[in-house]
């Protein structure tokens, strides 16, 4: 019914076709076509797409080559919008671990004996030590590593993960670790008590048999910067360190996980620490892709999906064992990635409608909607005059004939846009309309106020592991979904009025990614932003702040740099969210945060989660 329709409007204004004038019939969305496209982005060729990696320098020309062969207009003159990124981290010449002890001075060989963190502050520091069982402030369990303990200015050793990990009825969480465990929560913690410097060692004490391994450079995950310096070192350097004290570390690990009471202690001035450490942050320019098809009026809808992947997997791959190996990214999303250049074909052989169309692929998504975040803040097309957003994110695996919409609540009329748009496909619809937040690309346009749908096929075992290839797409299925859009596409593109922007609260489940901190799910009372991933210099930056909440109350908005949390400075995501999980419902929490370059305090009344 809706190609009979589009086939008499093409025989009537067949001069107003964008650039396929020559090119015959009207073609039909292709799962031979949209798979040919899912080949190349997950081929080995592209070696996973990584942020700032050749790969996906590869992908971005291929993206805009088809944008133009399809008809589809450059903005502002080009197919790219480019921006700079942090790609990782990198070891500098100038790491270094010297101790004396007892007047003898040792150094430890890096990469064997000690192994900087990537999220470790570039410095130099000589200081005494102090250890701090395992670095630990837990008011939820009564314990706390610091109690009592001056660490001012010291080097404090930790041991990894906490107390009681082997067993069932801990007062921690047994075989699932609690956020103490963290390793940037370890870091917080010993720089609001004032460290100059954390020396992490695996607690061997409870692993007989184990390798002492030290982690493999920038596979930790952490902020670009804790704020002191962080290295990781051999056990058997500590145990010499305890023996020198009259100290048995395992006797202390036992003694912790009998009663929970610290054993910390500060060494004799006997022993001395020179630790410096060098970490370089590589930046790179990277992509997005935009191709225009122009309608009648200034009005447009926008068709999105994130082009990257993990490369050859880095800290967010679900198999660590095969990091080093490409990571292709199949369903994530080269997938939706597809979709957008099957449309692309599709709209670009059509006639000219109310409103054009913008194509718009993402980079940067896997390290925290980077691209999309930059698009919306530096947009090349007015966003006042789009009418919605729609994301695609792994549409590849249709499972039991369903794929996921969520969002139509922002919009006045999605939902009866969906609805109408899936009539006649042979695909179950699963319509949510309260997801206009969560951790894909959409997120951004509806801190912008744009309505936004989002279409997902579902999670499944290859995610976010080499195993995700392309040989699994069901592309049959995949061109279902984009029916579906492509019909919701037309009728937001033809209709008068176009949908009004609804603020909605998200649902109570996580996304298919992560969960947005200080939100709806998650640890801690609720507190109601929605961060910006993209790190600032210093702080947090809310990309918005739900309606309702207790941040919204207090007065906070959109916009605002979090630099301060009941009294202590809060330089990332990562201590933002550390700071919130040691507060309770019901407590009444200072903040301050920078808007427009001024500090604005607020005094926010934390609620429980619903």
């Amino acid at each position: 019914m809706r190609i009979k329709r589009f086939v008499v409007i093409a025989a009537a204004a067949a001069s107003v076709v964008w650039g396929a004038s020559n090119r015959g019939s009207l073609p039909e969305l292709d799962p031979d076509s949209y798979l040919k496209h899912v080949k190349f982005l997950a081929s080995g060729k592209l070696q996973g797409r990584g942020t700032g990696t050749p790969g996906l320098e590869k992908a971005a020309d291929y993206i805009a080559r088809q944008f133009r062969s399809y008809g589809l207009r450059p903005v502002n003159g080009s197919y790219f919008q480019q921006f700079q990124v942090t790609t990782k981290a990198e070891m500098g010449k100038a790491n270094r671990l010297e101790y004396r002890l007892n007047g003898q001075r040792q150094s430890l060989k890096p990469k064997e004996d000690f192994l900087p963190f990537s999220f470790s502050a570039t410095q130099k520091v000589t200081c005494p030590v102090v250890f701090a069982g395992y670095g630990i402030t837990a008011k939820e369990y009564n314990y706390d590593d610091y109690a009592d303990l001056d660490v001012k200015d010291k080097c404090v050793l930790v041991l990894r993960y906490e107390p009681q990990e082997f067993e069932e009825k801990s007062v921690f969480a047994g075989k699932a670790y609690t956020e103490h465990a963290q390793l940037p929560s370890k870091a917080y913690n010993a720089r609001l008590h004032g460290a100059k410097a954390i020396i992490l060692v695996n607690n061997m004490a409870n692993r007989s048999g184990e390798a002492d391994k030290l982690d493999k450079f920038g596979t930790a995950s952490g902020p670009a910067n804790s704020g002191l310096g962080y290295v990781h070192m051999r056990y058997e350097v500590a145990e010499r360190w305890m023996q020198a004290a009259k100290k048995d570390l395992r006797e202390i690990v036992g003694g912790i996980d009998k009663d929970l009471k610290p054993r910390s202690f500060a060494f004799p001035d006997t022993l001395e620490v020179e630790l410096e450490t060098e970490i370089q942050q590589v930046q790179k320019q990277v992509r997005n892709v935009v191709g225009y098809l122009p309608g009648e009026t200034e009005e447009y809808v926008i068709i999105g999906a994130h082009y990257d992947h993990l490369g050859l997997g880095d800290e967010h791959s679900l198999a660590p064992s095969l990091i080093g190996k490409p990571h292709y990214g199949a369903d994530d999303n080269a997938s939706g990635t597809a979709g957008v250049l099957e449309l692309a074909r599709y709209f670009g052989a059509r006639p000219k409608p109310k409103r054009g169309v913008l194509f718009l692929a993402f980079a940067g998504e896997e390290l925290g909607l980077l691209g999309s975040s930059y698009y919306v803040n530096q947009a090349m097309m007015p966003l006042g005059k789009a009418s919605a957003m729609i994301n695609m994110d792994m549409i590849g695996r249709v499972q039991n004939g369903r794929v996921y919409v969520g969002g139509s609540g922002t919009g006045s009329t999605l939902k009866a846009i969906v609805e109408k748009a899936s009539q006649g496909v042979d695909l179950k619809v699963d319509l949510s309309e309260k997801s206009g937040y969560g951790s894909s690309d959409h997120t951004s346009f509806t801190t912008k106020q744009v309505p936004v749908l989002f279409f997902f096929s579902g999670l499944h075992a290859d995610y976010h592991k080499p195993s995700d290839t392309w040989d699994k797409i069901d592309a049959p299925q995949a061109v279902k979904v984009l029916r579906v859009v492509a019909n919701a596409t037309d009728r937001l593109a033809q209709e008068g009025e176009r949908p009004l922007y609804v603020k909605v609260e998200p649902p109570k489940m996580p996304s298919h990614s992560g969960s947005s901190s200080g939100g709806a799910s998650g640890y801690g009372p609720y507190f109601g932003s929605i961060p910006d991933f993209a790190e600032v210099p210093n702080g947090v930056r809310f990309s918005d702040v739900r309606a309702g909440s207790p941040a919204a109350q207090a007065g906070l908005k959109g916009g605002d740099i979090l630099i301060e949390f009941d009294g202590k400075p809060v330089a990332n995501l990562y201590e933002y969210t550390y700071a919130l999980r040691t507060k309770k419902p019901g407590d009444v929490v200072k903040v301050t945060v920078l808007r427009n370059n001024e500090k604005v305090q607020a005094d926010v009344t934390l609620t429980a989660r619903k």
